[in-house]
């Protein structure tokens, strides 16, 4: 549906009747641009606002089906760029993607937003209240919508920093842990999050050096450079998010085989010292009639103590304490 349109003429705004007519008078010598913003249009939508602007038939198609990746195409009378949008969960820590489009031509500009991520009517409002940023027209909405883009990159990208630093904390810290799907699900969230930065970095960098954008404004042209220079802080850090939670991937998992490894040792241990009693008390419960433990004996106060089942015992306590003493000092316990 349609959010919002307007005409903007002298850095003011000016309402919008009809879109044809008043693209027209535009187009016959009036200053100023149309600016119409969708959200979520369906098919029928938006062939009604291509029959007044006639959009490149590919452009349209784009726009459509949506699920695009990232990128500025140049046609022969219009831009097309698409900008992938994210939204920072605090209750999950996830990211949510949406997606924006923008169509600049003569004259107008039409902005599609897809999802709820970077809504637009900021960056209107913004615009609005300072009329000297729209003397660059659609080349100036241009540049708001792409920084605001990259400036909610930037707030996602701090988020993710500090839950990296907490899963840091728990894989390296004192008590060294943490949990496997924590760690997979926040590299999943920054494999999506370079999905959107990356290939806009890339086609952002073309469009300034080999494309269209070569012909700006200079203040137009450094205004970008600014944006592509945050841009590209976000890319290095999503780069070394992705490395840094493999290697602590690969950390976890290795504490995980060494806690393993100490706890078959201490099975190992107590099954050892468990074995030799076992093994002597197997021994004499094979009841052979003749042991000379069953028979000696030794006479106290005129009585007849027979000690071998007291000697047999203390005999298993002195080797169980024996080889627990060794599996202490070798660290197996």
């Amino acid at each position: 549906m349609i959010v919002d349109q307007a005409i903007y003429r002298d850095g003011q705004r000016h309402p919008c009747t009809d879109l044809g007519d008043e693209l027209d008078r535009l187009r016959e010598g009036q200053d100023g641009f149309l600016w119409i913003g969708l959200k979520d249009p369906t098919a029928e939508e938006f062939a009604l606002v291509n029959r007044k602007l006639h959009l490149h038939p590919l452009a349209v198609e784009d726009a459509v089906k949506g699920r695009q990746r990232a990128k500025i195409e140049q046609y022969e009378s219009s831009l097309f760029v698409v900008l992938k949008t994210l939204r920072y969960l605090d209750e999950t820590s996830d990211i949510e993607t949406g997606e924006l489009m923008l169509f600049t031509g003569d004259r107008f500009v039409v902005t599609v937003r897809r999802g709820e991520g970077n809504p637009l009517a900021g960056v209107r409002q913004a615009l609005e209240a300072t009329p000297e940023r729209l003397q660059f027209a659609a080349k100036g909405v241009l540049h708001a919508v792409v920084d605001s883009v990259v400036d909610n990159y930037r707030r996602v990208d701090q988020e993710l920093q500090h839950d990296l630093e907490q899963i840091e904390q728990t894989v390296f810290g004192d008590g060294a842990g943490g949990d496997a799907n924590v760690i997979y699900r926040l590299k999943r969230e920054v494999l999506e999050f370079r999905r959107a930065a990356v290939p806009l970095a890339e086609a952002l960098e073309e469009f300034l050096t080999r494309g269209a954008g070569r012909a700006f404004e200079a203040d137009l042209h450094h205004l970008f450079r600014d944006v592509m220079d945050h841009l590209r802080q976000v890319v290095d850090h999503t780069e070394s998010y992705d490395r840094l939670l493999t290697d602590m991937l690969s950390a976890h998992l290795a504490g995980v085989s060494v806690k393993q490894n100490e706890d078959m040792r201490r099975i190992s241990a107590w099954v050892a010292m468990a074995a030799v009693p076992t093994m002597i008390a197997g021994i004499y419960g094979m009841n052979f009639e003749f042991m000379p433990e069953l028979s000696w004996h030794v006479r106290v106060a005129g009585h007849e103590l027979y000690p071998g089942y007291f000697l047999v015992l203390l005999l298993m306590a002195v080797i169980c304490t024996v080889l627990y003493r060794a599996f202490k000092r070798s660290g197996w316990l």
